[in-house]
């Protein structure tokens, strides 16, 4: 894993240095290398691409490079920056690379290349990072397993018989199998969290409006979409975290402002919380026991820090959420079916796009504004509650998924019948959606391995604006239960 274990290596040691010493670092190590002199911004970005070019024809988990470039980048020395150096990859769902696809997994835009960067991109590229290409996501992010039509699925680098997860699949894959030491990922209903989940990374969603969206939107799926990356080590999310987040011009929304930088935070002292504990499914779900048992071990985990564990959950009607879920998600891809209609006049447009997603839009247009604006107001009131819950809690605690990882093709979106597909997926993801639907940050922190050996991750959640907070009990529970291979 790319996680520095606090120790510099000899001038001598980094000359013969192997792409598996490497990985060692994360992505903060990697650049104070690079910054140190001790090894090249070319050799950092070289080993990224030799990884890539030896892992990705097994795992499918990027989809598009820009090696030329990137190359160009390393040797002329001008990236600078915090993480100047450091090889990134980004999700292509929603974000805009210059000079490179954006298709969302979709073969409606797979000839769509932006012009130029946005905000976000530009941001990333600010902070010294240098972009080799895009990553693997399903059609408009539609799925909680990456398998396009269009690319192929992603595999789970721990056991490639199973699905990397959804629909950030491409960006976890690539980090957990060593390709870069952190990559950018997007979630709408759990996206980090069920990769991060999967993979055995560190996925933190955070609160909505902290991070502009890649596509310069102000809002996606009805203020659902946020987005930041999937990583081994805290530091590196709450660094990637600072160089990221805050408002465009002509926000109308934005997260509560912080006292200090996230990275900071994580050195702060964190004083005992009340912990809320929760392991059954909002909507009745069923839960696997392992995804159980990983909740009551993170929850012992909580008391030896200090802090105050209890049972207790929101009065939430999560049957309701699961139905305003349905008409906003139906809805929003109408409408994109129509603009994808549009670009591609007289061609048919299940010709254009995946079964499912022509049965999501097709569902999505019995519904009116009217009950457009009841869903809407279902997650304004789920938000309201949520709030008051966490006057009386300061974390969440719940599995991240209702299931360990999901075999390769238990979710295909290859079936016109989007109820019993919605349903099937909602059934696996009763824990993400809240923290999309509300608005609040919510982390999944790899700390358990299911029966099988595969990772299993737990959620914590917290009220708006409270990554500071997640990040530090992260923070602490990776010290404490270290979950990296330090060499």
């Amino acid at each position: 894993m790319y996680y520095h274990s606090g120790q510099t290596p000899s001038i001598r040691a980094l000359i013969i240095m192997s792409l598996f010493e490497l990985q060692q670092y994360d992505a903060i190590g990697l650049a104070g290398l690079i910054a140190s002199g001790a090894i090249s911004q070319t050799e950092a970005v070289s080993e990224a691409i030799s990884a890539i070019e030896s892992l990705n024809p097994t795992l499918n988990a990027v989809i598009a490079t820009d090696f030329e470039r990137a190359m160009q980048q390393a040797k002329s020395g001008k990236a600078c920056g915090p993480l100047a150096g450091a090889p990134y990859l980004v999700k292509d769902l929603n974000v805009l690379v210059a000079d490179l696809p954006a298709t969302h997994g979709s073969r409606a835009f797979q000839h769509f290349v932006p012009q130029a960067d946005s905000v976000l991109v530009k941001r990333l590229r600010a902070a010294g990072l240098i972009i080799l290409g895009k990553t693997n996501t399903p059609e408009f992010g539609l799925n909680i397993c990456t398998s396009p039509a269009l690319f192929g699925a992603t595999k789970n680098p721990h056991d490639t018989d199973y699905s990397a997860g959804g629909s950030s699949g491409g960006s976890a894959a690539a980090v957990a199998a060593g390709m870069v030491p952190c990559a950018h990922a997007t979630d709408s209903g759990g996206s980090i969290r069920i990769p991060a989940s999967n993979c055995g990374l560190f996925g933190l969603k955070p609160s909505r409006s902290r991070v502009p969206l890649g596509n310069d939107m102000q809002e996606g799926l009805a203020g659902f979409s946020v987005g930041h990356a999937v990583t081994h080590s805290v530091r590196d999310s709450a660094l990637l975290l600072d160089l990221t987040c805050g408002a465009m011009p002509g926000d109308f929304s934005a997260a509560p402002a912080q006292q200090t930088s996230f990275l900071q935070a994580l050195d702060a002292p964190l004083k005992p919380l009340n912990i809320a504990c929760y392991t059954e499914g909002f909507a009745g779900e069923n839960i696997h026991p392992d995804c159980q048992a990983a909740v009551q071990q993170a929850a012992g985990y909580c008391e030896q820090l200090g802090h105050h564990v209890s049972f207790a959950s929101p009065a939430l009607d999560g049957v309701a959420l699961r139905e305003a879920f349905d008409v906003l998600f139906s809805a929003n891809i109408a409408r994109l079916m129509e603009v994808v209609s549009d670009m591609h006049p007289g061609q048919k447009t299940d010709e254009l796009v995946e079964p499912v997603t022509l049965a999501c839009a097709e569902w999505g247009k019995q519904f009116d504004a009217a009950r457009y604006v009841q869903a809407l107001q279902t997650t304004q009131a789920a938000a309201r509650t949520l709030g008051e819950f966490f006057n009386r809690y300061d974390i969440l605690l719940t599995p991240t998924l209702a299931n360990p990882p999901l075999l390769m093709g238990a979710s295909s979106m290859q079936t016109n019948d989007w109820p019993s597909y919605l349903k099937q997926m909602l059934d696996e993801i009763p824990f993400t959606p809240l923290f999309n639907a509300t608005g609040a940050p919510a982390a999944s922190l790899p700390l358990a391995r299911g029966k099988n050996g595969l990772p299993i991750g737990v959620q914590i959640g917290g009220r708006y604006g409270a990554e500071a907070l997640l990040l530090q009990l992260s923070r602490q529970l990776e010290q404490h239960v270290p979950w990296h291979n330090k060499q």
